[in-house]
């Protein structure tokens, strides 16, 4: 694995989502309750930003039309989306967010 410094621990509050560009990835790291999940930044239904979307405990829902996704497996919570996204290993390291790609 590769682990790759995208943010300070304290970056990404719990109960957010915050957007990160690591290479020619948008990435969303999602704090919930103080644990830091990694998901694609872009819905499968159309394209949202998911890093702009609420999260309700491990989902996270797309800003345009209310797809959900749980941020710990990728898996689709609530159509309209059917295809989950892509997930990443994620640590905090010396109070850093890192992130395998």
């Amino acid at each position: 694995m590769a682990f790759t410094k995208i943010a300070k621990e304290g970056d990404v509050e719990p109960g957010t989502a915050r957007v990160f560009d690591v290479g020619d990835r948008s990435i969303a790291v999602c704090n919930v309750g103080g644990e830091v999940y990694a998901v694609d930044n872009v819905c499968t239904h159309d394209e949202g930003p998911l890093g702009e979307g609420e999260m309700e405990g491990y989902e996270v829902e797309c800003p345009r039309h209310g797809a959900r996704f749980d941020v710990r497996s990728g898996e689709v919570t609530a159509a309209p989306a059917y295809v989950g996204i892509d997930t990443f290993p994620v640590r905090v390291a010396g109070g850093d967010i890192e992130v395998d790609l």
